[in-house]
């Protein structure tokens, strides 16, 4: 028989407790790759979900690179939250308002968007990004308590966030959701998380398709594995040292890789296109 070669370890021992602190991750993920913006998002009002850290912090600087002013809607990581804050105020001279809350709860969505309409007048483009998951190996391990505050945060959050934002946007509009490729191929030690990501996909077709006669596009990104505080708050730490070694990279995704894929489908570079999904994924085949 032949002997199947382990995964290979990319990343020290280390774990956090939830949510996880971006700057105390090793190595730190990479947010920003520096390069120069064009302009794409020049003046646009925008609104991203978990925008303090992982994902989130590198769209968050990436719309600033692009010339847009960004709100970051975040549970409690006001370490990582004023960080990504002073690189969009100092680094990109743009405007970012940080507002904390815990989308769970249908009352603080309303709020936080009420709040940022008043400084921002009007919204551009919206990513629902924040998400949570909770490792379990059956799903008699699920709690109650636990599905339901996954289904609020990742899924619920983005029909009371949507709700709210719409009567503050025009014609030229983009919202944009993130998935997972667990939407795709599901995943058996996250199936609650998983449920969420596939709720994601028919959410943004279903509501891309709603919204079309209004000029509003709807799309999603749905990425592989991607080195964020989720990822060290979520698993154990042999898990943690070989992850995303099993895509055909070799390797995980970094913010700053699936960044670009928003600021593409923020821009009018994709004004033909709604109700799709892009797939960072380090080279796995989903056909979705």
């Amino acid at each position: 028989m032949q002997k199947v070669n382990p995964k290979k370890k990319i990343f020290p021992d280390q774990s956090q407790n939830r949510p996880g602190l971006e700057y105390k991750m090793h190595p730190e993920p990479e947010y920003d790759n520096l390069s120069p913006g064009s302009n794409k998002l020049e003046n646009k009002k925008c609104i991203v979900t978990g925008g303090d850290s992982g994902i989130g912090r590198a769209v968050s600087i990436a719309f600033a690179k692009e010339g847009a002013d960004v709100a970051i809607i975040y549970l409690k990581e006001d370490t990582d939250a004023q960080f990504t804050a002073k690189i969009i105020r100092e680094k990109y001279s743009r405007e970012c308002i940080l507002i904390s809350a815990d989308i769970s709860k249908e009352k603080n969505c309303i709020t936080a968007i009420k709040t940022i309409n008043k400084k921002f007048k009007h919204i551009d483009v919206l990513v629902n990004n924040a998400a949570v998951q909770y490792p379990q190996k059956k799903i008699t391990d699920i709690p109650t308590e636990q599905l339901l505050k996954t289904f609020s945060i990742n899924i619920f959050s983005m029909f009371w966030i949507t709700k709210a934002v719409l009567h503050h946007m025009k014609k030229g509009s983009s919202i944009i959701n993130t998935s997972s490729v667990t939407a795709y191929r599901g995943s058996g030690g996250l199936i609650d998380y998983a449920s969420t990501k596939g709720a994601i996909v028919s959410f943004t077709r279903s509501l891309a398709a709603n919204l079309a006669d209004e000029g509003i596009r709807v799309n999603g990104v749905a990425p592989g594995p991607i080195w964020t505080p989720l990822i060290v708050s979520s698993f154990d730490s042999a898990k943690i040292t070989t992850y995303g070694s099993e895509t055909p990279m070799k390797r995980p995704g970094q913010p700053v890789e699936v960044a670009p894929s928003y600021v593409f489908l923020a821009s009018k570079d994709a004004q033909y296109m709604t109700g799709q999904f892009l797939h960072p994924n380090g080279g796995e085949i989903i056909n979705g």
